[in-house]
């Protein structure tokens, strides 16, 4: 059987710098650790940084005094950084660059006095923490009815703004339906869509055209890893999410001569392996990667854990 890698695949930049964060406070401060939210959405990943020490946490009330405390990579809400300052928690913010980014353009399109429209999934952690970083009302929109139904005025300034893990194509029917509704409209350039959402999504796209069925390496908690097997799904591959080896369906490949292979930006390539043994023991197996775009990308670590 023929296997073939998505490039790229796996974790993000984002993605290491939050879990690196936790590791180096651990090193640093010796466990426990207290992370609010998981660090990233993969419970293989979770589990791997409890058994080092981190424990994980849903609310600061669950924080001890005085105990290091790290936010997740997908941001807090403003309220949540208050509630640490005031008990004067030791802090590490591993929030990932790309989505600080995004609050930011949220706050200045809300400072020139625009009504904020947020494209994302409702209830996802980031999509909580972006509406609780913006000082002022934030619709947030999650399909094109939710545009025509909005109560505002034609000519009403409007801004949007994008959960990171939704891509430009994911995107682009809402921000066009924003257009076509309203005639004073601003938002963020689409090179400021997070790249490994979309560089992930492009993967998957050319992988659908070389396989008979798409393996999606990730949780099902992760929005770009459910969103990776719906874009394998509508190119016309059959298309799953496993967590791993374990959860390999060998039905799925009754008439498979090529499979494809991706994980979202949350999944270690450890999992990945796992997979391909799991094909292994069905039958023999030749791996390649597909050609794809080279990812360089490293964001830096708090001083805290960089100095001393």
């Amino acid at each position: 059987m023929e296997v073939l890698l998505a490039q790229p695949r796996g974790f993000c930049a984002g993605v290491v710098r939050a879990i690196e964060i936790v590791e180096r406070a651990l090193e640093k401060y010796g466990p426990p650790v207290y992370v609010r939210h998981e660090i990233v959405h993969n419970k293989h990943v979770v589990e791997s940084l409890k058994a080092k020490g981190a424990i994980f946490v849903e609310d600061l009330f669950e924080v001890p005094a005085n105990a290091v405390t790290i936010f997740s990579a997908h941001g807090v809400a403003k309220s949540v950084e208050e509630e640490a300052a005031s008990r004067g928690l030791p802090v590490l913010d591993a929030t990932c660059p790309l989505v600080t980014k995004v609050h930011n353009q949220g706050k200045r399109y809300m400072s020139k006095g625009r009504t904020l429209l947020l494209i994302g999934h409702a209830g996802h952690p980031e999509v909580d923490g972006t509406m609780g970083q913006i000082p002022g009302p934030v619709l947030l929109v999650q399909s094109v009815e939710d545009i025509a139904a909005l109560t505002l005025p034609a000519d009403a300034p409007v801004a949007y703004i994008t959960q990171t893990t939704l891509s430009v194509d994911d995107t682009k029917d809402i921000i066009a339906a924003i257009h076509e509704r309203f005639s004073d409209v601003q938002g963020p350039d689409t090179r400021d869509i997070c790249y490994a959402t979309q560089n992930r999504q492009s993967a998957v796209r050319d992988l659908s055209k070389r396989v008979d069925v798409i393996l999606v390496v990730g949780a099902t908690n992760s929005s770009n890893s459910n969103r990776l097997r719906e874009i394998g799904t509508e190119a016309g591959v059959p298309s799953y999410l496993i967590a791993d080896g374990s959860e390999l369906n060998p039905d799925w490949l009754t008439h498979a001569k090529a499979v494809g292979i991706t994980a979202g930006a949350s999944a270690p390539e450890v999992l990945v392996d796992d997979v391909i043994e799991a094909l292994r023991r069905i039958g023999p197996v030749a791996v390649s990667v597909l050609p794809g775009r080279e990812e360089n990308i490293e964001f830096r670590l708090p001083a805290a854990l960089t100095s001393g």
